[in-house]
């Protein structure tokens, strides 16, 4: 029966080990930028809906990114705010692998957002007469649909194993938030498989879809670059100006995550830790900025919620 206890004792979740008598003074940030993520990408959402000027695939998909924004930092945020205010740090098995499921899921859900995103861009300015024949209501929906089946269908496999793990080992896990890698750790079983599928995952979803879009964007300036007039060639690049940004901003926090956890090594825990709450909060924060900076059409939107 001890093994048993044992197994099924809670996880306990970690905020920044060293800091903990600063944890009450990282929330005011912390806190700060999830609120920020909230109202940004709320207000996003709501103004879509609204406005009838915003109903357009364009901003259907960026919906769809404001919505999985939103619900990751709702994932994330209860946790991570429970153990940074009141050192709350105990989590059950079963919420631990769904919270992980959710922000592993979304985070494809994510990339596959900023590839339709870029499909459409690439819609509207390659073959701009067949546009709304190409991209009706209908086909948004079946795009959006697909994606976030790809993206929670793609992570059954490698979280339907941890429930049915044992665990002996530690059960400290190294965020406020539980991560497959993390929780894969602690298992003392054969976890081969859960090793390689994220390997195999990563390669087939963000890579591939990185590689798609550079691919369409190749195309679009191809196409943009045989426009005769400066100032057509100006209005169709702007269009993409938001969405390259929110591919950088992605991408990059992707990138620097994967460099810091393959060669940083020698790097101080710290810096791990900070830079995985960069690659959760980054994105969310940044989108909202980002769109309502660049896009013309959003501004107006806001301008007449304020005014009214």
């Amino acid at each position: 029966t001890m093994w048993s206890n044992i197994s099924a004792a809670p996880f306990l979740l970690t905020g920044f080990p060293g800091l903990e008598a600063a944890h009450h003074w990282i929330s005011i940030p912390f806190f700060a930028i999830y609120i920020s993520v909230l109202l940004g990408n709320g207000t996003l959402l709501y103004l879509i809906k609204d406005d009838h000027n915003l109903h357009e695939p364009m901003y259907y998909f960026l919906a769809m990114l404001a919505g999985t924004d939103l619900t990751v930092t709702l994932t994330t945020m209860p946790t991570v705010m429970a153990v940074l205010w009141v050192n709350h740090r105990e989590i059950r098995h079963g919420a631990c692998f769904l919270q992980a499921y959710v922000i592993h899921s979304l985070s494809i859900v994510e990339s596959g957002v900023l590839l339709a995103m870029s499909y459409d861009r690439f819609v509207a300015i390659c073959t701009p007469l067949h546009y709304n024949s190409i991209l009706t209501n209908s086909r948004v929906m079946t795009i959006g649909l697909g994606v976030v089946l790809r993206g929670f269908l793609s992570l059954v496999p490698p979280i339907l194993p941890l429930f049915w793990f044992p665990y002996c080992h530690s059960h400290v896990l190294s965020h406020a938030f539980c991560l497959h890698q993390d929780v894969m750790k602690l298992a003392c079983a054969d976890i081969t498989f859960n090793q390689i599928y994220p390997v195999v995952l990563v390669a087939l979803t963000f890579f591939l879809d990185a590689l798609i879009i550079v691919f369409s964007y190749v195309l679009i300036l191809k196409t943009v670059m045989g426009i005769a007039s400066g100032e057509e060639r100006a209005k169709a690049l702007n269009t993409c100006v938001s969405h390259i940004s929110c591919v950088l901003v992605f991408y990059i926090t992707v990138i620097g995550l994967t460099f810091i956890h393959r060669f940083g090594k020698h790097a101080p825990h710290v810096v791990h830790i900070t830079m995985s709450y960069v690659y959760f909060l980054f994105p969310p924060f940044m989108n909202p900025i980002i769109y309502s900076i660049k896009t013309k059409h959003i501004q107006r939107s806001i301008l007449r919620l304020l005014c009214v």
